[in-house]
């Protein structure tokens, strides 16, 4: 993987995005410092129910509001 520089990044970008498109992960360097990486992007992938059976229990207090917080609730309408 060759370095691209900032320079050529900057005046063949969107030949540069048509080569990652197809899979190609660039490096744009500034001289010989590599300083980014310009991959395909891809949606993150997020496990539903990734935590079960990690929580084993749960105190009964747990909805319970804190004391900490209380000056900050916004009182119930009694009625």
């Amino acid at each position: 993987m060759n370095p691209v520089t900032i320079h050529e990044a900057k005046t063949h970008l969107s030949r540069l995005l048509h080569r990652v498109e197809q899979g190609e992960e660039l490096v744009i360097a500034r001289g010989r410092t590599p300083i980014a990486r310009l991959v395909p992007y891809r949606e993150a992938e997020r496990e539903l129910g990734g935590l079960s059976g990690l929580i084993l229990h749960m105190d009964s207090s747990f909805d319970e509001p804190l004391e900490d917080f209380a000056p900050y609730m916004i009182a119930k309408d009694p009625r």
